[in-house]
């Protein structure tokens, strides 16, 4: 058994570990449910990610959902504003993965009302993690000047933050569309494939930050 309590370096890879972990949930989600849907059920790609709740890959997302999410709510950084946006992000999974979208046709009333509970719910979550990419993750400590690496992780935070709010840009001009555009776009799926990118972008922002990649070469990390 190790002795408590847990060394500095210590404490840096068990942080790290829940970052790659969190990272590599968000990358392979849409992923495994586009090609597992169709591969184990013959199902197309769905009108959203969120859809996937409605087939028989719903599992695969509400484990995936409530996985990350209580990653996040495990999650320590350097500071209190990491904890309460750690906390926010579980909370606004758990809301994801228990309020389901509506269906496309025949929604009833409660499926609506459900529908925008999710939609809330997953607006207020991507707009937590830009907070982690663009405000938290770039963030040096202040008796360390920021090492070449840790300066390319920057520019992937900022890059991953600025295609997240690209989404939630792109999902608002989406929902305003007039019917029949809309009509002419929705068979290409584009709110699935908005929702992949902005997915891959999370994950490859919280990979890094546990420094899947860019690696420094000593303690601490960030």
């Amino acid at each position: 058994m190790h002795p408590y309590p847990r060394t500095e370096d210590e404490m840096a890879i068990s942080y790290l570990t829940v970052r790659k972990a969190i990272g590599v949930l968000g990358m392979v989600l849409p992923i495994v449910l586009g090609i597992g849907g169709f591969l184990l059920f013959g199902r197309g790609i769905q009108s959203s990610i969120s859809y996937y709740a409605r087939t028989e890959m719903e599992p695969v997302l509400v484990g995936t959902l409530f996985a990350a999410g209580f990653f996040l709510l495990g999650y320590r950084g350097y500071e209190r504003a990491d904890d309460r946006a750690g906390r926010l992000a579980w909370l606004f999974c758990l809301g994801v993965a228990l309020f389901p979208c509506a269906p496309d046709t025949n929604a009833t009333r409660r499926d609506i009302l459900v529908g925008n509970v999710h939609f809330i719910a997953s607006v207020l979550l991507f707009g937590t993690l830009v907070y982690f990419s663009i405000f938290l993750f770039p963030k040096t400590r202040p008796d360390r000047d920021p090492t070449p690496e840790k300066l390319k992780r920057n520019r992937v935070y900022y890059i991953c933050g600025g295609v997240m709010i690209a989404y939630l840009g792109s999902i608002l001009v989406y929902t305003v569309l007039p019917a029949d555009l809309k009509a002419m776009v929705t068979p290409l799926h584009p709110v699935y494939w908005l929702e992949a990118a902005a997915l891959e972008a999370f994950g490859i922002s919280w990979f890094v930050k546990g420094e899947g990649i860019l690696k420094d070469n000593d303690w601490p990390v960030g």
